[in-house]
């Protein structure tokens, strides 16, 4: 049941008691046994031991033994129309990777995107999702309207989103990877970018919905898209997302066309900024981290699918310490097959142990980077992220008294270094999304069902017209 007003006008409240708490607030704090009421769609008190006597309009109360409560987690990367097209081109590194997958791509629809967004959601809330982000690019010729599509299915299951409006503008007659008839030109691409900020972007508060501007990559998009992108984000007051140092086949792109490295030539662009973050930053050196951290430009952190394509590891430990924004992301299914973020606690902490040592990395910086990190990095800090009173209602109860869990002493190392925990109950603006492990805003079985049907569709089109 979900913290709605009651007669009169006042808030209903949930109230989560008797849980090990992990706020992720500025302290790290945390309780061995505590709680959290929810009133309306706010966090109203957290803390230790039971909640306090005397609340009104409790609607719910839920007995948290054996759980973990956390902030709901925040994807910062993600392609969710790769959820048709997972499981191929298994061994290949990015650029073959893109050059094997692009001409399928590039016959995705309206209908198509609708069940791809609905499958990557679906995965992602169930396992501890409650913000998640999209970046979307790829734009056929009469396609149909695809950012409405994934914004659609996103307001039905009741998730935070927040979709950028991508585009492409260098095909392959221009020197890039994608089909030209999967781009769009300089002018058209601004003007539906500015039409989709238009239409669907809500800056309040409490929103549901936040719109950024996301130009692919360097080798997509021309500098002209760039630079005009950029100012057009900046007029509007939205962010900026792009991938960046992906690859080191990228950073000698960047050399061979542009005269300077990925870093160098984003600042040249104005694509350094708080308000912008790019996916990846694999291949940084000590100044590109330095400049990133000088203007606070985020990083979305994708270990799985940067493992997957071979791309190498990131210096996020590096990053950390120079305070760069850093969060978590999933990144797109054909690149990380699991669709989930909550493993990339675990796979973050891994990777960089292996990279770095024992030391590189700990379970609580991973819970944060996968909260309060992608939170920052999406500009949200200050309305979630972190459990704190008067932040919105974003939080997620992990059963951890079950057989993978029920001896690691430590709530956090439990769901960090563990196998992935059932989510109890997951809470999005204070309304149920996620009980005892199923969805309660969509049915799983159809949208695997729907999925699989789109997904065999488009191989069945790309086969076709090759």
């Amino acid at each position: 049941m979900a913290a709605s007003p009651a007669p009169g006008g006042a808030p209903t409240r949930v109230v989560i008691e008797n849980c090990a708490v992990a706020t992720v607030d500025a302290h790290d704090t945390e309780y061995a046994s505590g709680h959290v009421v929810v009133a309306g769609n706010r966090i109203e008190s957290v803390g230790p031991g039971a909640a306090p006597e005397g609340l009104t309009n409790v609607v719910r109360r839920v007995d948290g033994t054996g759980h973990l409560l956390t902030p709901g987690l925040v994807n910062t990367h993600h392609h969710f129309y790769q959820w048709l097209t997972r499981g191929l081109a298994q061994d290949a590194n990015l650029f073959d990777w893109l050059v094997a997958l692009y001409p399928t791509w590039s016959r995705i629809d309206e209908d198509m995107v609708y069940a791809a967004a609905r499958g990557s959601l679906a995965m992602m809330v169930r396992g501890g999702v409650t913000t998640a982000m999209d970046h979307h690019y790829v734009f056929p010729r009469g396609a149909g309207d695809l950012l409405g599509a994934e914004i659609r299915a996103a307001r039905e299951m009741g998730v935070r989103f927040s979709p950028t409006r991508g585009s492409m503008d260098r095909g392959k007659s221009a020197g890039g990877l994608p089909p030209d008839f999967a781009v769009e030109t300089t002018e058209a691409a601004l003007l539906a970018t500015e039409e989709a900020i238009d239409t669907h972007h809500d800056a309040g508060f409490d929103s549901m919905l936040r719109v950024g501007v996301a130009p692919c990559s360097p080798f997509s998009v021309s500098t002209e898209l760039l630079r005009e992108a950029a100012a057009l984000a900046r007029r509007k007051g939205v962010r900026l997302h792009t991938h960046g140092s992906e690859t080191v086949e990228e950073e000698q792109f960047c050399k061979e066309l542009f005269g300077m490295g990925p870093t160098d030539y984003f600042e040249s662009t104005g694509w350094l900024g708080e308000d912008v973050w790019m996916a990846h930053c694999v291949h940084m050196n000590d100044t590109d981290i330095e400049a990133f951290a000088r203007t606070g430009t985020g990083v979305a952190h994708c270990p799985s699918s940067n493992a997957r394509l071979a791309a190498g590891t990131a210096r996020v430990p590096d990053m950390l310490k120079a305070g760069v924004p850093v969060g978590l992301g999933v990144d797109g299914t054909a690149s990380n097959e699991s669709g989930e973020l909550h493993t990339e606690l675990r796979n973050a902490l891994l990777v960089h142990r292996l990279a770095g040592g024992e030391g590189a990395l700990n379970v609580r910086q991973a819970l944060r980077l996968g909260t309060h990190g992608g939170a920052r990095v999406l500009g949200r800090a200050d309305e979630t992220g972190s459990l704190e009173p008067g932040k919105l209602a974003d939080l997620v109860l992990w059963k951890l008294d079950g057989l993978g869990h029920s001896t690691i002493a430590d709530p956090v190392a439990a769901l960090v270094l563990g196998a992935a925990a059932p989510v109890t109950l997951s809470l999005i603006n204070g309304k149920p999304v996620v009980e005892a492990g199923r969805l309660v805003t969509a049915d799983e079985d159809t949208i695997a069902r729907d999925a699989r049907r789109e997904a065999r569709r488009l191989a069945r089109i790309a086969r076709r017209l090759g």
